[in-house]
């Protein structure tokens, strides 16, 4: 392994992100093709059903491929999927050699690529910036070990942990540059889910408006356990490419359910968890909806119970240079909270970096955290 191998690998991994939004819920993956020390081509994963990586590539490289090196971020596929496998068109290419970024956790690849294009006569180095390559397909991973969606809990707040005055005013905490952020991550997740306080109080679209005037707008959940959503919400009059999930109880008023499923909406009737919404059941019938990622913008009594339940994954706090104080001032996490600090959520790998005059925070959930009883 030489700088050279790395400097490819990592500009595979950039052009892998520039599929974030579009490739949902398959990998992000980037492919760069060597010869003689020079890149021939490249290429990314650019739509889901579409060419991989590695045909791009191909595709870019024109017909100078054979003996050439390929850099790529995942694993080549070897079943016919949506495309044919990656591996036969490697292996009918003649590429001599290929750095693997990271192995295929789907139980359709796992290994079985790489053992093909071996067999096949070419040489396979994996494991070269394999963490970067994870931590891009984190949302990925966790979809495909599990059938349930990564979560990331967002929350933009005060140097002292508010994201509200007293009398509820919190607009606007966080700088422009922060709240642009906020829309690329609105962009790249499948999802966004909000309580259904914060669609009465706030009546969001909850839609992703990126400077370019381009993005994807998520899939709206709400958690509304006893039926409150008003039929005048913006984001059931104006649905735009996405229908709204409603994920309630059976406390869901019967006339109110059809009048919203009759409108093109979604309401998912689930198990209670102390008269709320099972938010577990919640992430289950997610997975079978294919939504293998959620931005979690709730309030404070939502997000309290989605990591008491265990369904985080990661947090990113924006933190403004500001102080609201007051006991009554709002909270990202409300509730009871713990009764002890060993009790909290721990928190690890975390990462800082500056958004116009604020502070963005991210850091992964420990697995070990153990669910608690509801507060």
């Amino acid at each position: 392994m030489t700088n050279d191998d790395i400097r490819y690998m990592r500009i595979a991994l950039s052009l892998a992100a520039k599929g974030a939004g579009s490739v949902n819920p398959n990998p992000l993956v980037g492919a760069v093709i060597v010869n003689n020390n020079t890149i021939i081509g490249n290429g990314y994963h650019e739509q889901y059903g579409g060419p991989h990586a590695e045909i791009n590539a191909m595709s870019n490289a024109g017909d100078n491929i054979k003996g050439a090196t390929l850099y790529v971020t995942l694993e080549p596929c070897s079943h016919q999927g949506k495309t044919p496998p990656c591996a036969d068109a490697l292996i009918n290419a003649q590429i001599k050699k290929v750095f693997v970024a990271m192995i295929d956790p789907n139980p359709l690849v796992a290994g079985q690529g790489i053992e093909k294009l071996k067999e096949n006569g070419i040489e396979v180095e994996v494991g070269l910036l394999e963490a970067e390559a994870r931590e891009l397909n984190r949302v990925f991973i966790k979809y495909i070990e599990t059938q349930k969606p990564y979560v990331v809990l967002k929350s933009a707040m005060s140097l002292d942990g508010k994201i509200a005055t007293y009398s509820g005013h919190s607009k606007w905490i966080s700088c422009l540059q922060s709240r642009q952020y906020v829309h690329t991550l609105r962009n790249e997740l499948k999802s966004i889910m909000v309580g259904v306080n914060t669609v009465i109080n706030d009546d969001p679209e909850l839609t992703t408006r990126l400077e370019n005037g381009k993005g994807r707008n998520p899939v709206r959940i709400v958690v509304d356990s006893k039926g409150r959503i008003p039929l005048s919400a913006k984001m059931l009059v104006n649905p735009h490419d996405n229908p709204i999930i409603i994920a309630t109880t059976a406390q869901f008023p019967e006339r109110k359910r059809i009048f919203l499923e009759e409108s093109g909406h979604m309401v998912l009737i689930l198990p209670e968890d102390n008269g709320q919404v099972d938010l577990t059941s919640l992430m289950d019938e997610l997975g079978k909806l294919k939504i293998d990622g959620v931005l979690l913008e709730g309030g404070g009594t939502l997000n309290e119970s989605a990591l008491k339940n265990g369904i985080v994954d990661e947090v990113q706090f924006i933190i403004a240079p500001l102080l609201l104080g007051g006991r009554d001032a709002i909270s990202p996490v409300e509730g009871l909270g713990f009764k002890t600090i060993d009790e909290g959520i721990s928190l690890h790998h975390l990462t800082t970096r500056q958004l116009g005059d604020d502070i963005l925070v991210v850091a992964k959930v420990k697995s070990n955290n153990v669910q608690t009883s509801k507060g």
